[in-house]
């Protein structure tokens, strides 16, 4: 198994923990909505794992905008809607790019239904059909790191350290596999202490379904503890962006360059960050792969027992209870290819793969549970289990 495909099935066996068992310690509140999302973040910065709390109240009321995301623009318009008609160039504060793209987006806004237009003498006017609520209450950023080496940590390092002094996220944490040591290794390397650490028990790397040295468990994450807890930020203040750090060695006598961002246009930042994490989930990866070839498959955990799960016939759409093992991980349907006999990543899983071949036509024309292939069954069954993550509109 290559360094990526390890981490990228550590990172999903992650999400799919974060997904059910966050917060990491003590219970979830009830009137807190978790979404958990891959690879989101900003020009600068892409964190791996983005888990977004969110008020549930709140987040009902966002529903009525729909389940996709609402990009920069988007948001731009609907949360500066008017309750009462009004010229869109009147009502919405001004943009640092031309009005002519503000116009195509008030455009994109009612062909989904989210605002109202109309024109009044030539120009056009626009009214809210719901207030954009503020349902998000934190951000958490993780970063996965399964085999932290000494070089990795000293990477990494300098990555957390711009996190904390930007303060985008509300806590920044590294999640790393457990070694089984009286103190974790991670806690012996140099990372900024306001980074909180996970040790992720996981029960194998994904490349046959046995864990390194022993027996095929297929369990994927047995547990999670946390070994360090983090600092709070705080992404109500401003920020400082670091734009470049010296060395720090004799021979590097260049100056630090930074500079400051205000609390709103973190704020900004952070309504889209968790409007893509909405929408997209972590989950996605499979809109990156070629779910119709024929040695693609969906299992449990990514463990090299079983068939095929995405055959409608095992996967089923059933969660599990917080503290089985479905909980921690298990039960997460991750990629796999049988032509490898393990996980694959999204970059493997393409065109250029030499083990590609499509899905014969005959499985594309059976009937239920197979309607489409099972590519197509796969598909829907991510997009399902996404999807019941959010709620319905009333």
């Amino acid at each position: 198994m290559t360094a990526a495909g390890s981490e990228f099935g550590f990172e999903l066996r992650v999400c799919a923990w974060a997904e059910r068992e966050w917060p990491p310690a003590g219970e979830r509140d009830p009137a807190m909505a978790v979404f958990v999302a891959r690879q989101l973040g900003i020009k600068e910065r892409r964190w791996d794992t983005i888990v977004v709390e969110a008020d549930r109240r709140a987040l009902e009321r966002r529903a009525h905008f729909g389940p996709d995301a609402l990009d920069s623009d988007l948001l731009h318009v609907v949360r500066g809607a008017p309750a009462e008609w009004a010229y869109y160039r009147e009502c919405l504060s001004e943009p640092d790019y031309p009005w002519r793209y503000v116009r195509e987006a008030v455009h994109r806004a009612a062909d989904r239904g989210i605002v109202e237009t109309r024109r009044s003498g030539g120009r056009i006017e626009l009214r809210r059909k719901w207030a954009y609520p503020d349902w998000i209450s934190r951000i958490v950023a993780i970063e996965n790191k399964p085999d932290l080496s000494a070089s990795a940590a000293r990477t990494l390092a300098g990555q957390i350290e711009r996190d904390v002094a930007l303060g985008l996220a509300d806590e920044v944490w590294v999640a790393t596999r457990a070694t089984g040591a009286s103190v974790e290794p991670v806690l012996f390397e140099d990372l900024p202490v306001e980074a909180g650490v996970l040790v992720v028990d996981a029960d194998g790397d994904g490349t046959d379904g046995k864990p390194e040295g022993g027996a095929r468990s297929g369990r994927g994450i047995d547990g999670v503890r946390v070994a360090w807890h983090p600092a709070t930020l705080a992404p109500e203040t401003p920020g400082t962006r670091i734009a470049e750090r010296p060395a720090g060695s004799e021979h590097d006598r260049s100056a630090a360059r930074f500079e400051y961002v205000s609390p709103e246009w973190k704020a900004d930042k952070r309504r889209e960050i968790a409007e893509r994490a909405y929408g997209r989930g972590w989950r996605a990866y499979a809109e990156r792969m070629r779910t119709d070839c024929r040695h693609f498959e969906l299992r449990r955990g990514g463990s090299g027992a079983g068939g095929r799960e995405a055959d409608g016939r095992g996967a089923g759409d059933a969660g599990g209870e917080p503290g089985t093992a479905s909980a921690v991980g298990g039960n997460a349907l991750l990629p796999w290819c049988r032509a490898k006999g393990r996980l694959q990543t999204t970059t493997e899983c393409g065109d250029s793969c030499p083990e590609f071949e499509p899905e014969p036509p005959a499985w594309r024309t059976r009937g239920w549970p197979i309607e489409g292939g099972p590519g197509r069954t796969a598909e829907r069954l991510l997009a399902r289990r996404r999807a019941r993550r959010r709620p319905d509109a009333e």
